[in-house]
């Protein structure tokens, strides 16, 4: 069964019922860095954190008697994982979930919390899936795709029906695309609704599946490294989303590492938003230029917001650093009283913050009188860190930057 906006209807009459459609809002500040009219349609607020709850619950809720008893298995990096544990949770059905087993812990703890049976295995999701098949093969429980379920692609679908309103000729869609479950529901359900937007899909670069795939017109098994967007580190689209990508998807483009971790902060910094490497490839995207199909206005897809608190902090510091915000430095001092308080007092004059200090007098490479301090200051920005480094030189300190 090829899914369609009438199936897309179906599945939100039995969504409604325990979903709320989620937020579209319009950010003034992303609207004018990129210069367009930017709206996000934040999925990350949904129940368990993403859009997966849609497909998921449409799934099982469709699931006969007999299938509910025998109950179902499911693969995940995370997101569909919840999904389908959250789903199944709510209407009494036993599941087996597979995970890579280099799942973040949040998820993991996430998934636990909806009491299915946890298997860890492989690295990506093909992995983990190949080894759902086995256990639908051996116990008879019934496999729920990820993406590759007409079922599923019509509960993805309705986000599509939810833009209704929004869609005006000269509109982009941006979606995060991994399996394609989420751009193939999106885009049947809009491109109905209006055949005059359009859709654009938006990868890893670490893991371009679709790309590769639609290159060769088939769907194409693709080599993946690892990416901040594991929710969309998937090695092959499925047979059944596939055509539909390549007959209603307008552009496809990828995004690399440093551009997806650069948007999760641009979220967080310019629109106190929280989104995984998933949800933030549309807009890193758009940042990057990478969209050859241009508009007035564009819906970039807030896929889910679950991601590792450690992954912020690293994304927040790295980011500082970038902007020069946060610099490190290493001064070598004379060995004498007071010497420290005089360096400290050039940083507190010129309203840097100390993060991070080590005062070092045992280092071998220095001569017996000196002592090596390195400082992580916070300054509010490259102009303001470069006055404090330009202090210290004027006053006949040896400065050496790091960061």
């Amino acid at each position: 069964m090829r899914p369609s906006v009438d199936h897309a209807r179906a599945a939100w009459r039995v969504l409604q019922t325990v979903i709320s459609p989620s937020p579209l809002i319009h950010s003034q500040v992303l609207s004018r860095d990129v210069g367009a009219q930017i709206f996000l349609k934040l999925e990350s607020l949904q129940e368990t954190g993403s859009f997966k709850v849609r497909g998921a619950y449409y799934r099982l809720a469709c699931l006969n008697e007999h299938e509910r008893r025998v109950g179902v298995v499911a693969a995940s990096a995370g997101n569909h994982a919840q999904g389908v544990a959250w789903a199944a949770s709510k209407l009494g059905i036993d599941a087996t979930i597979v995970m890579p087993e280099d799942v973040s812990l949040r998820k993991l703890m996430a998934v636990k919390e909806y009491g299915p049976e946890i298997v860890l295995h492989g690295t990506f999701y093909d992995d983990a899936f190949a080894r759902a098949t086995k256990i639908s093969e051996e116990t008879g429980k019934i496999l729920v795709s990820a993406f590759n379920d007409p079922y599923v692609i019509a509960g993805q679908g309705t986000i599509g029906l939810e833009l209704e309103h929004e869609l005006e000729d000269d509109t982009v869609v941006v979606v995060p695309v991994g399996g394609g479950g989420l751009i193939s529901g999106i885009s049947l359900a809009a491109k109905a609704l209006n055949p005059n937007i359009r859709i654009v899909g938006v990868q890893a670069e670490n893991c371009p599946s679709a790309i590769r795939s639609l290159e060769e017109s088939r769907p194409t098994f693709t080599e993946a490294s690892p990416t901040l967007a594991d929710g969309i580190a998937v090695k092959k689209p499925g047979e059944l989303t596939f055509p539909i990508i390549r007959e209603l998807v307008d552009e496809m483009v990828s995004v690399g590492e440093e551009a997806i971790a650069g948007a999760i902060l641009t979220l967080i910094d310019r629109a106190s938003l929280v989104a995984e490497g998933a949800g933030a490839v549309p807009l890193a995207a758009l940042m990057e230029n990478k969209l050859h199909t241009r508009a007035r206005r564009y819906i970039l897809i807030l896929s889910g917001g679950n991601i590792e608190t450690n992954t912020i902090d690293r994304i927040l510091q790295r980011g500082a650093i970038r902007m020069g915000r946060l610099i490190r430095i290493e001064v070598n001092l004379p060995d004498v009283p007071g010497a420290l308080w005089n360096l400290l007092g050039i940083v507190a004059d010129e309203k840097a913050n100390i993060l991070h200090i080590v005062h070092d007098r045992l280092a071998l490479q220095n001569p017996i009188q000196v002592s090596r301090v390195e400082l992580n200051l916070e300054t509010r920005g490259p102009e303001h860190a470069q006055e404090v480094v330009d202090r210290m030189l004027r006053s006949g300190y040896r400065v050496q930057r790091i960061l």
